[in-house]
């Protein structure tokens, strides 16, 4: 029996996938739990409907990301740290800095530190090459240049 997962199921698919599963399966299991619905013609077209929707989106998306990768690409900002007598940084630039940088400087919200991948840890000040990530499979590479603030 084909039928629509409502909500991800360990070992069968994730929630919008369309599978095909024993009749006993999806009559004792999976429907009566609200897990799934049976794939009738009315509930096919559905799903084609919000598969083309989803897969629109996602195209919306990716455009979008490939457009600020070409406006960022290359683009640079600026942290400034604290630092010793000796030149070196009191801790280190964190992801989250350069994403509140990257906020400040260029206007980019919505940024996760966990989609900026440093090549070191930055602990001196300098230029250095960082990428952010835009979209699966578009990073746009920036470089960060790192000051001393006057104390």
């Amino acid at each position: 029996m084909k039928v629509i997962l409502k909500s991800d199921v360990n070992k069968l698919g994730k929630a919008g996938s369309l599978i095909d599963v024993s009749d006993g399966h999806a009559r004792n299991f999976l429907i009566p739990k609200g897990l799934a619905v049976e794939a009738t013609p009315g509930k096919l077209a559905e799903w084609k409907a919000e598969q083309a929707r989803m897969k629109a989106k996602d195209e919306k998306h990716h455009q979008e990301a490939l457009e600020l990768q070409k406006r960022l690409q290359g683009r640079a900002i600026t942290v400034e740290g604290r630092a010793g007598e000796n030149g070196k940084l009191f801790g280190s630039i964190t992801p989250a800095q350069i994403a509140d940088a990257l906020e400040a400087q260029h206007g980019l919200k919505d940024f996760d530190k966990r989609d900026i991948k440093l090549d070191e840890t930055i602990k001196q000040p300098g230029n250095f090459k960082f990428s952010l990530k835009l979209y699966p499979g578009v990073q746009a590479d920036m470089t960060l240049t790192v000051t001393v603030a006057n104390s």
